[in-house]
């Protein structure tokens, strides 16, 4: 029974001592131990056995005993220990608590009459400066009543005296004394309610109101508007009175303004009336010559009388030039037909002429609610075609009052168009004589042209841009600049129209009728009359000063298409917004680009025909009889030398517009290179051997042309990826009908499928043109021709299929393969 009590306890304890992998690593951080007991896997049969590991060591099991009796007494010493200290801290601990509690209770006691205390301190401040506040209420209210009272004292003396100065016209004093009343009524302005207050404020008004017919009277004594009394001078008291019209309400010193300035003008009336010889345009220096003497006149004698802030000069001056636009534009309405050209840019020069001075001389000020900015320069520009607008270029004296303007347009000028904005209606004379002078200036070109003839070849002047195409924008630039500082509005539309007339004018007759003559058709630009029916002649070629004529009217063209739309930018900026959509130079720009394509098509054409009679030869040539392979043909040296001639003096004279000689060359080969393949069908019969002997020659031909870009130049550049392409493409064309041709056409199927493979072209009449050039007959062609359209591949499907079938081109691996095949092919032939 006692065994079964001690089992039951010891599966217990081990169900208790049984602990979590992270409890027991806790304790093990805790308390490190070696000691085998403390292990958490340990085990009793183990641990016995390391005790008493043989049977020897049994006989020491009674020491071992009572040692491990020894260490469990020692334990249970130590628990017992443990606990009880464990009881007597949470006793501690509850009697700590209630300490802390009391003195929390203790705490919040003293807290509370601390609080009650500040409430009695604070009454108690309350109760010491209540009368201290009272009197604080009492203080200030005195303080604003004796302020009052001075404030209504010097009022009511203020409005005594004012009144009594104003009728002796003592104008000094009142001036100080009335912006002090007035300043001093403002603080009345809520005591209206009180009769004496409002009868004060009533006398100050009727004061200020006797002031101001009293000053008016005084200015209109001492200036006159009309009658025999001449003006007096300055006075000490009007000058005073001007002080106190600035105190008054503003429409008395507009007043005062108005008569002195329309009293300063009246002579002005008077000299330059419309029946006056003086009045007419042809003097209109004299207007300004006297308005500058009035000012001199003025500023000696009435500058000091105005305030500095009236600006009178300024006033007086801009009253002059709105007199003067209404009395110039209806004397030109009166006088239209005398109006001529020169007349009228007279009078617009000179007129605008005196702008810029006053520009200068005054801000602006009158003429806005602010003062306005200075007028800065603007920056120069980059265009070479827009600097300088300032009209400093250098001109002909005959032209140089027509196209210089004395002072260059500045839209941050505030008097520009204060006068000259009558001239407007009138300038479509301008605007004519444009028209005039333009047409005369083309003429002029034409007849220099024709006196000078075209660029000598072998000089600098050679492909140059024509001078005359300068001098046509340069009398542009001068018309647009000058019509702008007349007008941004219509006359501007109307000058764009007038540019656009003789821009086609330049380009038909200065660029396009000096091309050399050819003959032509509906379909355009030939040139078939160069060449010469007599068979094995010389070809009438361009010389090289027509060459060079040429390349100079292309340049030329070109610069014009550049310029134009320059052109038509500046008359953008120029012109009102409104407008600027009504200005459109394409139809233009698209002339000159004509000009451009005629040129270079006549280049090409010349080069062509050229060739042409080489081209002829070859065809003519009896390949069938050609016994070996030689040197390249005479018709390879011909060509080559026609190209060695022409090519270097355009691609010179076209130094300055690269990418139109880029377009010649390509433009040339793509008409060359279908031209010799047509020839080449042409070719027949031919031989092996000749057949030999064309792809050699077809060889040199393409390592021209790859070349011709470059050729005879002393600068290596590599041609353009784009020309060498197409040459490429057009030469290995030709090399694969040779080597087709040269093929044996047995077996049929062998040959039918190599030429498939090779040109990849499914018409039946390419197909029957190299049989002729084999030299086959009928019958065998007939059988030939059914057997490739047997052997064809299937089209695809699709809307645009038709009954012949055209394959894609070949990549370019695939034709430099070819191109290997064929110079191993010639090597060997030749060797």
């Amino acid at each position: 029974m006692m065994e079964d009590e001690e089992l039951e306890f010891v599966e217990d304890l081990d169900a208790i001592l049984h602990l979590t992998p992270e409890v027991q690593l806790a304790i093990e951080q805790v308390f490190p131990s070696q000691d085998p007991l403390d292990r958490a896997d340990f085990n009793a049969v183990e641990y016995i056995n390391t005790l008493f590991p043989t049977e020897q060591s049994l006989a020491n099991i009674d020491e071992v005993v009572n040692k491990i009796r020894l260490k469990i007494r020692r334990l249970d010493d130590n628990i017992r220990t443990v606990v009880r200290g464990q009881t007597n801290v949470g006793q501690d601990g509850r009697q700590a608590l209630e300490e802390a509690q009391i003195a929390i209770q203790q705490l919040f006691g003293k807290i509370k009459d601390i609080k009650d205390k500040a409430e009695k301190s604070e009454q108690m401040v309350k109760e010491i400066t209540r009368d201290i506040k009272q009197l604080d209420h009492a203080k200030r209210n005195l303080t604003t009543s004796i302020t009052t009272l001075n404030h209504l004292h010097m009022l009511a003396g203020g409005v005594d005296s004012l009144e009594a100065m104003t009728r002796k016209r003592q104008y000094g004093e009142v001036a100080n004394l009335l912006q002090g009343v007035v300043n001093v009524l403002e603080h009345f302005q809520k005591y209206m309610g009180i009769p004496q207050i409002r009868q004060l404020s009533e006398r100050v008004k009727a004061a200020q109101s006797e002031l101001g017919t009293q000053i008016l009277a005084d200015f209109d004594e001492a200036f006159p508007a009309q009658g025999s009394k001449r003006p007096g001078g300055p006075s000490i008291v009007l000058r005073d009175a001007c002080l106190v019209a600035n105190v008054l309400d503003p429409r008395i010193r507009q007043e005062i303004i108005k008569k002195f300035i329309r009293q300063h003008l009246s002579e002005y009336l008077v000299l330059f009336q419309e029946n006056q010889d003086v009045a007419w345009l042809d003097k209109i220096d004299r207007r300004y010559a006297w308005i500058k003497r009035q000012l001199v006149d003025y500023e000696e004698k009435y500058s000091r009388m105005f305030p500095e802030e009236w600006c009178m000069t300024e006033r007086i001056a801009v009253e002059f030039c709105h007199i003067t636009r209404a009395e110039l534009a209806k004397l030109m309405r009166a006088r239209a037909r005398e109006i001529e050209v020169k007349l009228l840019l007279f009078a617009i020069q000179r007129t605008t002429n005196f702008e810029g001075l006053l520009a200068k001389r005054f801000s602006g000020s009158t003429l806005s609610n602010g003062p306005a900015k200075r007028p800065e320069m603007p920056l120069e520009p980059t265009n070479p075609f827009l600097e300088d607008e300032s009209g400093e270029d250098n001109v002909s004296e005959k032209d140089e009052d027509l196209v210089r303007p004395k002072k260059p347009k500045t839209p941050e000028n505030p008097f520009h168009g204060i006068v000259s904005k009558c001239f407007e209606p009138h300038l479509y004379v301008y605007i004519e004589s444009q028209d005039k002078n333009l047409g005369e200036l083309i003429d002029r070109f034409v007849a220099d042209f024709r006196a000078q003839g075209p660029p000598k070849s072998g000089t600098e002047e050679g492909g140059a841009v024509l001078p005359s195409c300068a001098d046509l924008f340069v009398y542009y630039k001068k018309c647009m600049v000058q019509c702008s500082q007349l007008s941004t509005g219509e006359p501007m539309i109307a000058l764009t129209t007038i540019f656009q007339k003789y821009l086609r004018e330049y380009a038909w007759k200065i660029l396009s009728g000096n091309l050399p003559k050819t003959s032509s058709n509906s379909g355009g630009l030939t040139i078939s009359s160069l060449l010469k029916e007599k068979e094995g002649s010389e070809v009438a070629k361009f010389t090289t000063e027509e060459l060079c004529l040429i390349c100079s009217i292309l340049s030329t063209a070109e610069y014009c298409l550049a310029t134009t739309q320059q052109l038509e930018e500046k008359l953008k900026e120029k012109v009102d917004k409104p407008l600027m959509e009504r200005i459109n130079l394409t139809g233009e720009m698209d002339t000159f680009s004509t000009v451009i394509s005629n040129s270079i098509q006549l280049l090409v054409q010349d080069l062509d025909a050229a060739c042409d009679p080489a081209l002829t030869a070859m065809s003519k040539m009896p390949w069938q009889s050609v016994e070996h392979v030689g040197d390249q043909s005479p018709y390879v040296t011909s060509v080559i030398m026609h190209i060695k001639q022409n090519v270097p003096i355009i691609r010179d004279n076209l130094a300055a517009t690269r990418k139109y000689f880029t377009q010649f060359c390509i433009k040339f080969i793509n008409s060359f290179i279908p031209k010799f393949i047509n020839h080449l069908f042409r070719c027949k019969p031919i031989s092996m051997v000749g057949a030999e002997q064309l792809l050699l020659d077809t060889h040199s031909l393409k390592t021209v042309l790859l070349d011709l870009p470059t050729i005879g130049s002393q600068v290596l550049r590599k041609a353009p990826a784009s020309y060498t392409k197409i040459v490429v493409k057009g030469m290995t064309r030709a090399e694969m009908i040779l080597k087709v041709v040269m093929a044996p056409h047995e077996p049929s199927v062998v040959f039918v499928d190599n030429y498939i493979k090779l040109l990849a072209d499914g018409n039946p009449e390419t197909f029957q043109k190299i049989l002729d050039m084999k030299g086959l007959k009928r019958s065998e062609q007939s059988s030939m021709l059914e057997l490739f359209r047997q052997r064809l591949p299937t089209p695809p499907s699709g809307p645009d299929t038709g009954p012949s079938m055209s394959f894609s081109a070949p990549t370019p691996e695939q034709e430099s393969s070819r191109i290997r095949k064929l110079e191993k092919l010639i090597k060997k032939r030749i060797q």
